[in-house]
This record gives structure tokens, C-alpha cells and sequence, in this order.
């Protein structure tokens, strides 16, 4: 399964509840605000890092340049460009989205 996150953990509860909910081998994309969830600053506050052990973490290029953020992301977290996500779809045919 593939989750997406789009809202910052600031904004929402989404990203929590994605991170209780999802089990260990599936994939998780930060897109939009959710790639703040991502930053050195926003992962610890959150859980994100810890998450890294069990999810495959990805956060949208475009959107972590579009915020300033390149060169922030936190270990474990691989940045795709379009192309990727595109890619992380089809190869996870089930994908949840949390708004």
C-alpha cells in the first residue's frame, strides 16, 4: 500500500494517524505541505524518523524545492520527481490518500 500526505503535521492529524496505521513494508509520499513532516526540524516532532524503520518513506522533489526545504530532508526519506510517483502508483496498486 502507498499512503500520501499532502497536509503539514502542523495542519492536521493526518500524518499521525497514517503512521499508526500503516504496517512495516509499505511506502509512504509526502507531497505539498506534508514534505515539512520531512525536514530535520519537522521529523522528530512527529514521528517520521522513527517510522523510517518500518515504511519506505518518499517526499515530491518539486514541492520540497517549491518550499525551500532541499537539502533538509532527513535520513531515510528518498526524494522522487514526478516520474517517481508516478512510478510508486503503479507499483502499488492499493494507495490511501489522508486529507
Amino acid at each position: 500500500m502507498l499512503h500520501i500526505v499532502n497536509k503539514s503535521p502542523a495542519q492536521t492529524s493526518s500524518l499521525s494517524s497514517c503512521l499508526r496505521l500503516a504496517q512495516r513494508g509499505q511506502a509512504l509520499l509526502l507531497i505539498e505541505d506534508g514534505i515539512y513532516a520531512a525536514t530535520q526540524a519537522g521529523a522528530a516532532a512527529c514521528g517520521l524518523a522513527a517510522a523510517t524503520a518500518k515504511l519506505k518513506v518518499y517526499a515530491l522533489q518539486p514541492d520540497v524545492d517549491a518550499r525551500g526545504m532541499a537539502g533538509r530532508l532527513v535520513d531515510g526519506v528518498t526524494a522522487v520527481d514526478y516520474a517517481g510517483f508516478v512510478a510508486l502508483v503503479a507499483e502499488h496498486p492499493n494507495n490511501q490518500t489522508w486529507l
